[in-house]
């Protein structure tokens, strides 16, 4: 897996003048040794630079991070801390992610030359970031002992992952969107405001380069990686050599195109024309690249290739995107969950699309044909499908998206993919999120969410909705418990 950053978190201490420097410094040591002992030095760096209410100080321990390479920072209030330099570092750090935390009393026993007040100074800290208009990850709970202070620190790291990726990440899409389908069409003006960068391609420039890798050289070596993935479900063998054509056509676009970008992330298309000139479906190539760090959304979704890339970046792991499809029929959920699982059956539905996950999150897989649209197309030009039921297990289902307006919401959902059977086709399985019908009814369709998802494997919902907060989305919807109405719900239903 690639196609992601390597997080650097630069810590960094900050003393009042009228407190003593040792003690922020002492906090500071202790909370580098509690990281290292519990996590590892890897995520970190400790600036030896304690800032102690001085813009000197400041620009010293600011040219310190940058000169060890750090992306990220955590400023440490090892006591009241300087307000002004402290949330002017933050400012000066630029669109890099940045925490504030801090240090908690550590005994009854010196709570005089000992006392550091940061639990006050954090008040001051975020008043200033709001005058300087500067955004900061706070913890929940931002105030704790070296320990507390070391969990914290790694709970921002897939937080600053994926905030400093979409920094420096380019969407490549292919398009336009499939006639007949508006559903997943938004405004693209807010990826340039996240710092995301876009490259709008046709169709006819993929199917160009498509023709220019006939007969590359590196295609029979590709077939052999497709063969020893799908082993007894290969049961398309003759559309390998096409799809070996493809993945190779993406891969290199994906290289001659980052530009000034560092990461990508691809928005394809797959109808209505594709199969008639391509002579296939790019599912099994969608999941294979998104299986190697590289998320491809369907049908030109490029809110849902946003969203499948920021749940990579927090789960390091594989992700995919799915239809929040059809519900579970009344039968099966009495024979397969109901006393078996507790959910009621309005929390249970399908995820389901046409074979884009990636064989490594499916119970079971074969390459078949796209059943869809087999149905009014020749067998022949509809395969290259991954089909099979998703593995059960712990799953977050989320996406960020652009209203018609340019404005931004999202959601996040914990749940999971429960071990039933689904008898469907397609890469499909039988979800399982606590009050799902409530969420469907006031989340998703109240606030107009299309149909794809991303999908998670994992409980990350902490984490996103972070990440959501400090790119500034005010709508966040999540299931909401049943005691805890959403606002359009009728209170007498």
């Amino acid at each position: 897996m690639q196609n992601q950053p390597k997080v650097k978190i630069g810590i960094v201490a900050v003393s009042r003048d009228c407190f003593p420097e040792t003690l922020s410094v002492g906090r500071r040591q202790a909370l580098i040794k509690a990281y290292t002992e519990k996590y590892g030095a890897d995520d970190i760096y400790e600036c030896p630079i304690c800032i102690v209410e001085s813009e000197i100080h400041m620009q010293q321990a600011l040219a310190d991070v940058k000169a060890a390479g750090c992306n990220a920072l955590c400023i440490f209030l090892g006591n009241f801390g300087p307000e002004i330099s402290e949330t002017m570092l933050a400012q000066q750090w630029g669109d890099k992610p940045v925490m504030f935390c801090a240090a908690a009393e550590e005994t009854q026993n010196d709570l005089v030359g000992g006392r550091g007040d940061a639990y006050c100074g954090m008040l001051n800290a975020s008043y200033n970031l709001k005058i300087r208009g500067v955004k900061a990850y706070i913890p929940e709970y931002p105030v704790g002992d070296a320990e507390d202070c070391a969990d914290m620190i790694k709970e921002f790291v897939p937080v600053a992952r994926a905030l400093y990726a979409l920094k420096n990440l380019k969407i490549i899409s292919f398009g336009p969107r499939p006639q007949n389908f508006f559903a997943c069409n938004a405004p693209i003006e807010p990826l340039y405001r996240m710092g995301v960068e876009i490259e709008e391609n046709s169709e006819l420039d993929l199917f160009e380069a498509f023709k220019n890798h006939e007969g590359d050289s590196r295609i029979p070596a590709k077939i052999a990686e497709m063969e020893a993935e799908l082993g007894a479900g290969n049961k398309k063998p003759e559309i390998l050599e096409k799809l070996a054509q493809y993945e190779l056509t993406l891969l290199d676009w994906v290289e001659a195109h980052k530009g000034s970008k560092e990461f990508v992330c691809i928005a394809g298309k797959c109808w209505p024309a594709f199969q008639t000139q391509f002579k296939f479906v790019p599912c099994y190539v969608n999941s294979r690249l998104t299986g190697m760090g590289i998320p491809v959304s369907c049908e030109v979704d490029i809110y849902g290739a946003l969203s499948e890339y920021i749940g990579y970046c927090i789960s390091e792991d594989t992700v995919t995107l799915l239809d929040i499809n059809n519900s579970v029929p009344k039968d099966m959920y009495k024979e397969s969950i109901e006393g078996k699982f507790d959910y009621k059956h309005t929390d249970t539905f399908m995820g389901f699309h046409c074979g884009n996950t990636c064989s490594s999150k499916l119970a079971f897989c074969e390459m078949k044909n796209q059943m869809i649209m087999a149905r009014a197309l020749p067998v022949e030009v509809t395969n290259g499908t991954l089909e099979g039921d998703i593995a059960p297990g712990d799953i977050t289902f989320y996406r960020l998206q652009s209203t018609s307006d340019g404005q931004i919401r999202a959601y996040v959902a914990e749940g999971e993919v429960l071990p039933v059977a689904t008898k469907s086709f397609g890469g499909i399985g039988v979800f399982a999120i606590p009050e799902m019908g409530r969420f469907y009814r006031h989340v998703l369709i109240e606030k107009n969410f299309p149909h794809h998802g991303a999908v998670a494997f994992g409980h990350f919902g902490k984490a996103l909705y972070e990440v959501f907060k400090y790119l500034g989305v005010s709508d966040i919807g999540y299931n909401q418990p049943a005691c805890d109405k959403y606002p359009s719900e009728n209170p007498f239903a």
